[in-house]
Order: structure tokens, then C-alpha cells, then sequence
């Protein structure tokens, strides 16, 4: 059931508006995110051109739903600043929101290297071309929950945004060193040139049309559609899962804000409510009743690297600056992820169709 929140129910038609005819520059817009995002966008009227590698998974929702005929689609490496400046500069954005990133913790530590040239650097480029930009006036840089130094001590409260970044493996550090890069061009340039800038530390995310590997939610779903028992790592690790509508919202949110306000501009934590900040394992028991067809799982641990097992945020400050708060509960997220999956068709214009209807839903 949607809750009855300040925000969902006065100021969402205030985006419609914001955003109807607006300028906007995504990097990472073939990823599953960056997709969800560019379609919201599109419903609102933007204007919007995205610079991203090609899709990273196959299947791929932005290719299923293909959505580069209703936007201007460039391919293209965030790690090459020349192209990349070239791009955003012939594009004149009012805004640019930064989703580009290797965002795997396992992937990183098979390819540190990698996941530090295109988290750091990239995020390096992004800020240089925004820099040389005379048309931005808001930028908003989309990091994640795991740049905080994580002692795994069990936090009720939750990380707050004043906390010390140092992110463990080589993904959570390179984001924390995102951070680190965007808040000296604020420092340095952005101030100056009067840019309004923040960063956006969102929680684990699920939905429907995500097909990475290493992700619980993708991983329930090829194995129900097989038939076969869902593997589960670590079923006690608790994370803040939310529905990739929420954060996505709050992005928007965000940027529309800061680019009326200045002061709005900041460091926000972008997660659900205490109570759906839950363990793994429960999560997937929300997903086997949602799915049926006998879906059930099991723990198998394979020995892999390190990964935090307790993650919780603290969210205060999107709340109270923004009089914030999420619309769906974990049990609405996973009925939403399985509807969408279950409804999946071939036809390009059915899935537009599908994400459409959610995202009408949410906003």
C-alpha cells in the first residue's frame, strides 16, 4: 500500500514540471539504473542525452525496452575525457546526474584497476567537463552506501553522512574516493562558478529488468524461472534494500532542488525506513512468496572475499531537508520486481509500457 507522504502526493507533479523541457546529461544511462532513470525522465518531458558503454548485461533492459530511440545515445568510455567533455559540452545541460561506474564488489576485486579508473577517474572527467561547462547549473554524483568506514558493529542508528569514508574492498573504496574528488572541484570550482553540486549515497536497490550477476534479486529470478533452489551467501548480512524507483526519485529530487536553491545542495544518505533495512535471507523469503511455484533457497557459502554484513543508513538529512520519505515498502519493492518479471515480454513497447505503469504508480 503507498504511503501517504508529504512529498509523493504534493510535490511529484512539481518534477513533472521541473523537468519538462529541461536539458539533462546522464552518464550511465544503458546500465539497469541509468535505464529506470532515463525513462522517468522521458515521462517528464526531459530532453535528455546519455554517454555510457554499451549495455552491460545481456539481456539488457535498455535494449529490451529501446529506449535510445527517445533520447540522444552516445556511446562511450567515461575513463575518455576528451570525449567525454566534447559530448557533455555539445549537449549544453542544465543538469547532469552521474550513474557511470563499475559497480560491483566482486568485479572489483577481480579487476581493481578497472573499478578505480572508471569510479575515480571517471568521476574526475565528469567533474572536469562540468567545469568547462557554461550551461550546467546543477550536478548531482551518484555514489553509494558503501563508502562509509565499516567496522561491522551493528549500528541501529546507521551511518550518517558526517561519517568517515574509507570503503573496504575496491568498488566501496573507489566510490569513497568519488566522494573525496567531487567534494574538491565543489571546493575549488564549482563554488565559484556557482554550480550547485551534491552526491547521493543510495542503498542497495532491486527491480525489475536487472540482470547483474552478483546481485540477490537477479539471482532469485534465474533460478525460479529454472526451477531450481535460489543459492543464498550470506542470508544474516543486512542491507537497506529498496525499490530502484525510490532512489531514483530522490535523485531528481535533488537536483531540481539545488538547482533552485543552492543551499540544498549537499551530501545525502538515500535509503528505506528502519524496518526495511532487513537481513538477506529475509528478503528472499519475501521474494519466494511473491514468486510461488514452490520457490525456495538455501545457504551455501563459495568462500568469497570480504563483504560488510551489517549496512544500515541513517536518512535524517534527506527527510528533513527535503520533507522526504519512501513510497513502497520491501514487501511492495519484491511484488513489483516479480510483476515485472513475470509480465516480461518481447515486445519492446510492452516493456516501455510496464515500466511506465511504475513509474506512474510511484510518482
Amino acid at each position: 500500500m503507498k504511503r501517504k507522504d508529504h512529498f509523493s502526493i504534493s510535490n511529484m507533479s512539481n518534477l513533472r514540471e521541473f523537468y519538462n523541457g529541461k536539458r539533462v546529461f546522464i552518464t550511465g544511462h544503458t546500465g539497469f539504473k541509468g535505464t529506470w532513470l532515463t525513462r522517468m525522465l522521458l515521462l517528464m518531458g526531459a530532453d535528455v542525452t546519455g554517454y555510457s558503454l554499451e549495455p552491460p548485461t545481456d539481456p539488457s533492459l535498455f535494449e529490451m525496452s529501446e529506449t535510445s530511440r527517445d533520447i540522444a545515445h552516445i556511446i562511450g568510455d567515461v575513463r575518455d575525457r576528451e570525449k567525454l567533455v566534447a559530448t557533455l559540452l555539445d549537449a549544453k545541460p542544465d543538469i547532469v546526474l552521474h550513474l557511470a561506474a563499475q559497480p560491483i564488489v566482486r568485479e572489483s576485486y577481480k579487476y581493481p584497476a578497472y573499478t578505480y579508473e572508471t569510479n575515480v577517474m571517471g568521476t574526475v572527467n565528469i567533474c572536469e567537463a562540468v567545469r568547462l561547462s557554461d550551461t550546467v547549473k546543477s550536478f548531482l554524483n551518484v555514489t553509494t552506501d558503501k563508502v562509509y568506514l565499516n567496522d561491522d558493529i551493528d549500528r541501529p542508528e546507521g551511518f550518517r553522512e558526517d561519517e568517515q569514508l574509507d570503503g573496504y574492498d575496491p568498488y566501496s573504496n573507489s566510490k569513497s574516493c568519488s566522494e573525496l574528488v567531487t567534494h574538491s572541484y565543489i571546493r575549488s570550482f564549482f563554488n565559484e562558478k556557482g554550480i550547485a553540486v551534491s552526491t547521493a549515497r543510495a542503498g542497495n536497490v532491486i527491480g525489475g529488468g536487472d540482470y547483474a550477476i552478483d546481485r540477490i534479486i537477479p539471482d532469485c529470478v534465474r533460478a525460479a524461472e529454472k526451477g531450481e533452489t535460489i543459492i543464498v551467501r550470506s542470508p544474516y548480512s543486512i542491507r537497506p534494500y529498496q525499490h530502484v524507483l525510490e532512489p531514483l526519485r530522490a535523485y531528481l529530487m535533488i537536483a531540481m532542488e539545488q538547482y533552485e536553491d543552492k543551499s540544498k545542495a549537499g551530501y545525502y544518505n538515500v535509503g528505506p525506513d528502519d524496518t526495511d533495512c532487513i537481513e538477506t535471507g529475509k528478503l528472499v523469503d519475501l521474494f519466494c512468496k511473491a514468486w510461488g511455484e514452490g520457490a525456495s533457497w538455501e545457504e551455501r557459502s563459495d568462500g568469497g572475499p570480504h563483504e560488510a554484513t551489517f549496512l544500515k543508513l541513517n536518512c535524517d538529512k534527506l527527510k528533513e531537508t527535503f520533507s522526504w520519505e519512501p513510497s513502497w515498502n520491501i514487501e511492495k519493492a519484491v511484488r513489483m520486481v516479480v510483476q515485472f518479471e513475470k509480465a516480461k515480454s518481447t515486445s519492446s513497447a510492452e516493456i516501455r509500457e510496464e515500466m511506465e505503469k511504475e513509474i506512474n504508480e510511484m510518482v
